[in-house]
């Protein structure tokens, strides 16, 4: 794989709009996947060359890095930060990151990733390892951070606390790729928030010492 010299990020130019290639190329890796999705397709999109592109990401892995750095950390450091500083109960937090997390990813196109990953990780073991170590190590230390902190409250019972998140997350995760699913296992996505509602209510009566409220 060839290195990426170093440059200044998101280096204005007067040809090129780093953002928008990134909305191009998250468009394009959810609906073709990683190993079809073409740079140059990706700079038509963006309304720019190919050279332009090369301008910013000297490889089509550099590009993937970027729109997962620009759009899905971003969001696991403001949730770190809510989770830090909310001060209600056990049942809140997690009512309100579920749906948070649901609102900035399920419902948006970053909806998407998870499905590539899934499918693609084999093939490209290397953006695997950069998805693991960004995203779902950081979003699963957010689910043990809040079961630690129920724990500690007295609201959550003990747990087996690397198994409950991975249990939490993956009907998330499953949601997601629903979305993104043609013929198998596809739900209307009109019906994906009362999904969502009736997910967090049954998690929560597994996790909770005391029965969730109405």
């Amino acid at each position: 794989m060839m290195s990426c010299p170093f440059k200044p990020r998101w280096e204005r130019r007067k040809d090129a709009r780093p953002q928008e290639l990134l909305d191009a190329a998250l468009d394009h890796f959810v609906a073709r996947g990683f190993a079809a999705t073409r740079l140059d397709d990706v700079a038509k999109s963006a309304g720019v060359s190919k050279g332009t592109l090369y301008l910013y990401f000297c490889s089509k892995e550099e590009l993937f890095k970027a729109v997962v750095r620009e759009s899905i950390v971003p969001l696991l450091g403001e949730a770190e930060v809510a989770i830090e500083q909310f001060t209600g109960t056990s049942e809140d937090l997690f009512r309100n990151l579920m749906r948070i997390w649901w609102g900035n990813m399920g419902a948006s196109k970053l909806s998407g990733l998870p499905k590539l990953m899934m499918a693609e990780a084999g093939n490209f073991p290397e953006l695997a390892r950069f998805y693991q170590e960004e995203v779902v190590d950081r979003g699963e230390n957010l689910v043990i951070t809040v079961l630690k902190r129920g724990i500690a409250r007295g609201e959550v019972r003990s747990l087996d606390l690397e198994i409950a998140a991975r249990m939490i997350i993956a009907p998330m995760i499953m949601m997601m790729m629903w979305k993104h699913s043609s013929g198998v296992c596809k739900i209307e996505e009109a019906k994906l928030p009362a999904y969502l509602e009736y997910y967090i209510d049954m998690a929560l009566r597994s996790i909770l010492i005391q029965a969730p409220s109405a």
